[in-house]
């Protein structure tokens, strides 16, 4: 009877050893209660626990990615789209982390949603695409502000993909094309603008110049005589003037 009861209390005596003794790693930290209340942050190492008296809540320090789930938002230009982000954070303050927020995962998690949709709801479609990273930032601003309080450092938000519907995937396919036509058409107008500018120069330089109109001929006679044309006419009147302009009669 006596071996059986100095057995029962060896066993409870190293029972309770065993279970006050915690190991923390050196990214963890153990937040201690004592009879409810909170008593200190311990760790990392060796840490001794008084059972029944104490708890410990471990809390990793290590910097968290957290997938933010798609959400549907409609743009300040009244476009559907769905958008997904990443946000990497950590604790930095253990005692707020377990103490001031109920499942701090959770509150950052719910919280990053609500912010995405209310951020990226302020902007048109052609800002969310073309100013992702100003978006980032004011998105990380927003949350590391509001989780101060919890003791949780907000160091990036990463806007993943920006998803259009089907629709209108085809309706910036057709306004990107009608939007090409119209720069082809405004260049091709520019052209002839220039080209009738230069003929105009032109007609009033053979005007000014008498013998220019000639010359002209000329260089058309030289031009042609290198093809393989049979036969070429020439008006009477513009023989003469190639006569005078050459110097014979």
């Amino acid at each position: 009877m006596f071996e059986y009861t100095m057995g029962l209390v060896l066993f409870i005596v190293f029972g309770l050893i065993f279970s006050a003794i915690r190991i923390l790693r050196e990214y963890e930290r153990g937040v201690v209660f004592q009879l409810g209340r909170f008593w200190k942050v311990k760790g990392p190492g060796l840490i001794i626990i008084i059972p029944i008296v104490q708890q410990m809540v471990r809390v990793d320090l290590r910097v968290i990615v957290m997938d933010v789930p798609t959400q549907d938002v409609i743009s300040r230009d009244i476009v559907s789209v769905h958008v997904n982000a990443v946000v990497y954070f950590r604790v930095i303050d253990p005692e707020k982390a377990i103490i001031q927020v109920e499942k701090y995962l959770d509150a950052v998690s719910q919280l990053a949603q609500t912010t995405l949709r209310s951020v990226l709801g302020q902007h048109e479609l052609d800002e969310m695409l073309a100013e992702r990273d100003t978006l980032n930032q004011d998105i990380q601003a927003i949350l590391d502000r509001q989780t101060d309080a919890w003791g949780i450092k907000v160091s990036n938000v990463e806007i993943k993909h920006v998803d259009l519907d089907e629709s209108m995937i085809r309706a910036i396919a057709a306004q990107a094309e009608a939007e090409r036509q119209r720069r082809a058409k405004v260049i091709h107008a520019t052209g002839e603008k220039q080209a009738a500018h230069e003929l105009v120069e032109a007609a009033k330089t053979l005007s000014n110049e008498p013998n220019a109109i000639q010359l002209r001929y000329l260089q058309t006679l030289t031009e042609i005589a290198g093809d393989k044309s049979s036969t070429i006419v020439f008006p009477l009147d513009l023989i003469k003037k190639l006569g005078g302009v050459t110097g014979r009669d």
